[in-house]
């Protein structure tokens, strides 16, 4: 296929490479969880069902890469590790990070009415995800045992709280004026003195959080004729806790921890987070520039076949594409502009804005974490006789445009390429529903110019490329839109302008720049 005049702008387009021998973590965390929890009504200190929720999710997440050889949880926030000779995704920091939040979301929504029956998801969950580089597994070792202590410090303080708060009649002020200066010692104190409870007998899941990663084990793979089971050895994830994830005797008795990441060679006593926080991989984006954030569907050639989606296009998978785009238009109002095809979306941030303190991975995956949230809540809502056979996932990535003049030359980049792969994927299905094979209709198309594929269409089936759905040819563009509505004054004959602000979807020409010259407020 032909490349445009405004393929420069991939220029702009910064590698992220974590360099090895660095170890990869995907640390992700909930999204504004204090409120999302409190919406859906979760127990408190701690809901075991939402924990136990976390838990699958990471469980599902190692079961779908397997580059991730460990991974440690607690309350809403789990880290991953991958093995240390890992190409996932060429180290590529925000696609590891975006595709692994991504699936994770999307394993959450599905996977919600198993836990919670009775519960209604009223809004969509998102998490935030960021990269951690372990310069040794020394720096591993401090990260998990530092992760480790906030688990117990966080569990044992709100204990309390919530000890105080319930039975002890405080109010919240109260309970937090109590906590505010008490050690370890003082809190275990007032649990067992006033509450009759020894921390060191409450759930270990609450104290200690919950380590995933695959063992050996024996499995049965078939059955004989006479009914005897036939085993085999195979990796299967699984649940284990310790009072001490970071300790040699737990680290150590694992052959498959130490054979892709290595053995901890003493003890970690004391950990400083702040030299932890200094591995994190994380960059600031460029100031007063457009942030662009895209998005893709990871294999979504496999999720269309699985999905029997129809080719070359499938108007209702694109109309999903469309609604989640809004939503999260609608969540970050830093957003001005999005532009979508097929199973990508482009979403342009203001220049000056500031949400995440323009910190990509914050960003991206906040962004990456919500859609996938919405495309499972509505998937229903646009797919009410098909069942949604596994969770999809996106990857995504952040880039910079330090002029309008660069942004309209990426926003057209992305509009060219819909309509080249669209007149493509058109004729192409056309001959091969027509009775060619795949391979056929590829060498039949080689080399073929846009003019030639029109009069394939024309001649041989009837279809004029230009009159198929403007949705299929030119994209989806979204943004808001302000306009007056007139508004009589209480008693009063006069009226007033009320400026409303209305999110719109069109299928445009955005390469034309009579489009900004109409929609001034979007670059504006």
């Amino acid at each position: 296929m032909a490349n445009s005049k405004y393929e420069y702008v991939k220029s702009f387009e910064v590698e992220d490479e974590v360099m090895p021998p660095n170890l990869i973590v995907v640390h992700i965390d909930g999204r504004d969880f204090r409120g999302f929890s409190e919406v859906h009504e979760f127990e408190k200190p701690n809901d075991e069902k939402a924990l136990n929720l976390m838990n699958q999710c990471a469980m599902a997440v190692l079961e779908e890469y397997p580059d991730i050889v460990f991974s440690y949880g607690y309350g809403d926030e789990y880290s991953f590790v991958l093995k240390k000779t890992s190409k996932f995704y060429q180290r590529r920091s925000s696609k590891i990070s975006s595709v692994i939040v991504s699936f994770f979301t999307s394993v959450y929504v599905t996977k919600w009415k198993e836990f919670f029956p009775l519960k209604e998801l009223r809004y969509p969950p998102s998490f935030l995800s960021q990269i951690v580089c372990c310069a040794s597994l020394e720096i591993l070792q401090a990260y998990l045992a530092w992760r480790q202590r906030d688990c117990h410090v966080q569990n044992q303080y709100n204990t309390c709280f919530w000890e105080l708060v319930k039975k002890g009649g405080k109010t919240e002020m109260e309970a937090q004026e109590i906590l505010k200066y008490a050690k370890e010692q003082d809190r275990n104190e007032l649990l067992h003195q006033q509450f009759g409870i020894n921390y060191n007998d409450t759930l270990a899941l609450l104290r200690q959080g919950t380590c995933i990663f695959k063992t050996e084990v024996e499995d049965i793979v078939k059955y004989n004729e006479d009914g005897t089971p036939v085993k085999r050895l195979r990796r299967k994830a699984g649940i284990f806790r310790s009072e001490n994830i970071a300790g040699r005797r737990f680290w150590n008795a694992h052959a498959s921890l130490l054979k892709e990441l290595g053995n901890f060679s003493e003890d970690c006593f004391k950990t400083n987070p702040d030299y932890i926080r200094s591995f994190l991989f994380e960059s600031k984006l460029m100031p007063s520039t457009w942030i662009v954030i895209r998005i893709d569907g990871c294999h979504f050639h496999r999720f269309a076949d699985v999905h029997e989606f129809n080719k070359p296009n499938d108007k209702q998978a694109l109309d999903l594409m469309n609604l989640c785009a809004v939503a999260v238009l609608e969540e970050f109002h830093d957003i001005v502009f999005c532009y979508g095809v097929s199973d990508e979306y482009s979403f342009v941030l203001k220049k000056d804005s500031q949400l995440y303190q323009r910190r990509a991975s914050k960003i991206v995956s906040a962004i990456v974490s919500f859609f996938s949230s919405m495309y499972v809540m509505k998937w229903k809502d646009v797919f009410w006789k098909k069942e949604l056979k596994y969770p999809p996932s996106f990857d995504g990535r952040a880039v910079c445009y330090p002029s309008n003049e660069i942004l309209q030359d990426y926003l057209a980049w992305r509009q060219v390429d819909c309509h080249i792969n669209n007149q493509y994927n058109t004729c192409f299905w056309s001959l091969v529903k027509s009775g060619k094979s795949k391979s056929e209709a590829q060498n039949y198309l080689k080399g073929t110019q846009a003019c030639e594929k029109n009069e394939l269409l024309l001649k041989e089936f009837g279809i004029n490329y230009n009159t198929l759905p403007l949705m299929f040819r030119q994209g989806s563009s979204i943004f808001r839109v302000k306009r007056e509505n007139p508004t009589l004054l209480e008693n009063d004959a006069s009226s007033v302008e009320k400026i409303e602000t209305k999110i719109v979807t069109e299928h445009c020409n955005i390469i034309e720049q009579s489009f900004w010259e109409a929609h001034p407020s979007i670059l504006n």
